[in-house]
């Protein structure tokens, strides 16, 4: 499944209107924010039509999923978005996850949990707010607004500290890049190590720069974000991915894949990639496979992305974050 799908729930009383675009999408907040709700609504219009007062529009069809042969149902449905609640069992279970990987559904999930089986973006997660009632008709409109962003200040940042998720080719690119100002880098060898490695260096004056893959960062977000909040002199850095800002930077000879940066959800099928990032770590090695100079490894980071023309770039690109 491809390409972004505008969904519209509504009755008398209530609207929602938003947007999904990838394979996994989280709708988070407090008990009575609307999450359940509009579920259920999705849920009375297949059984009832229009009788149910519900009207959907979207361009492709909308199922939920309940505990009771969920397995079965699942192995049913096709080329849909799947909504599921957070009081269903099934949804923290390995076997859950196998078969949401590979699918040629869109999932949202209306969870306050963590799902760390899953590669979900930091991009995907969203909240629910009443946003107040149209003018001359008596309906509430539930505005559903992202919770994070790809950076978690608005501020120049001058790190005195890098930690990457990766321990891979990204790792020895800020490696490299912190060098050239004295600054300590080091990998937390994965996105569940963050916290730890924060706490490990905690006596670091200055800022703290944590660089994670946002596009399946997702189940990270909420501890990562409460410990920034509680902790301070912390900022996060979480783009798509490190090839998508290598590929962002537009410095790679003979690519051009701006047109598919702008809108990547109509090129990457959810069934193919489990998340964007995977999707992006293809494009990259494909795109410079022929090519022995700038040939892409994840593992050992060709020299030519160390290069002052290929640093320079990402350095413009990173624009809150000032490494000379």
């Amino acid at each position: 499944m491809k390409g972004a799908y505008r969904v519209v729930v509504e009755t008398k009383k209530i609207k929602y209107d938003f947007q999904i675009k990838r394979n996994i999408t989280i709708f988070t907040g407090d008990s009575g924010s609307g999450k359940t709700v509009l579920i259920d609504l999705i849920r009375d219009y297949r059984r009832y039509g229009s009788d149910s007062g519900v009207l959907i529009s979207c361009g492709c069809s909308l199922r939920t999923l309940d505990n009771e042969d969920w397995e079965y149902q699942l192995k049913g449905i096709s080329e849909s978005i799947i909504f599921i609640d957070e009081g269903n069992r099934f949804l923290v279970t390995k076997k859950f996850a196998e078969l949401v990987i590979g699918s040629d559904n869109y999932f949202v999930f209306a969870t306050r949990e963590k799902l760390p089986m899953l590669p979900y973006s930091i991009n995907e997660i969203y909240g629910f707010r009443k946003c107040g009632k149209f003018q001359k008709v008596k309906q509430t409109y539930n505005e559903i607004y992202h919770l994070y962003g790809e950076i978690s200040e608005t501020a120049d940042i001058e790190p005195a500290l890098v930690i990457t998720e990766d321990s891979n080719a990204g790792y020895e690119f800020f490696l490299e890049l912190s060098a050239k100002k004295n600054i300590k880098c080091i990998s937390a060898k994965g996105k569940s190590n963050m916290i730890k490695s924060l706490l490990e260096n905690k006596s670091v004056g200055g800022k703290r720069l944590l660089i994670a893959d946002g596009a399946a960062f997702g189940s990270e977000m909420k501890d990562v974000s409460e410990y920034l909040l509680v902790e301070g002199d912390i900022v996060l850095y979480a783009p798509e991915s490190f090839e998508w800002l290598l590929l962002s930077a537009n410095v790679i000879p003979d690519i051009n894949s701006m047109k598919i940066l702008k809108q990547p959800e109509n090129d990457i099928d959810s069934k193919e990639y489990a998340s964007w990032e995977q999707y992006f770590t293809k494009l990259l090695t494909n795109k410079t496979k022929g090519n022995p100079v700038w040939r892409y490894s994840k593992k050992k980071l060709p020299n030519v992305y160390l290069s002052a023309k290929v640093v320079s770039a990402i350095k413009r690109f990173m624009k809150l974050i000032i490494w000379d």
